[in-house]
């Protein structure tokens, strides 16, 4: 069974700073490409960040400069450092995984609420 357990949410105030975890059991995240979404009420999934399989980054507009997303091969754990949260910043985050040997597979976390303030 894949399990995506997120951790590291909260609220802080705007200019502060969260690190999100996403810990990965049942696939190999060294090898899968990774990635973080997020969805604030009434609006839209959207993709913050990826980590593909050879090591590229892609954030969305929006976070450039200001989030990075990592992996712990040793850990099988995803990462995002979010700094200098803006309140259009606040939605719950996902973890997602796609399994590069099943075709059409995808794993998501179940979600953690991150809230900035101004």
């Amino acid at each position: 069974q894949v399990q995506l357990v997120e951790s590291g949410g909260g609220s802080v105030q705007a200019g502060e700073s969260l690190k999100l975890a996403c810990r990965g059991t049942g696939i190999i995240f060294s090898i899968n490409p990774l990635a973080w979404y997020r969805q604030a009420p009434g609006k839209q999934r959207e993709l913050v960040a990826s980590l593909i399989t050879n090591k590229r980054t892609n954030y969305t507009d929006a976070v450039k400069g200001r989030f990075t997303i990592s992996r712990d091969n040793g850990r099988n754990t995803l990462y995002l450092q979010m700094n200098d949260l803006k309140p259009e910043d606040s939605a719950v985050y996902y973890c997602n995984v796609r399994d590069k040997f099943e075709v059409g597979s995808s794993y998501w976390g179940q979600g953690i609420q991150v809230t900035v303030s101004s």
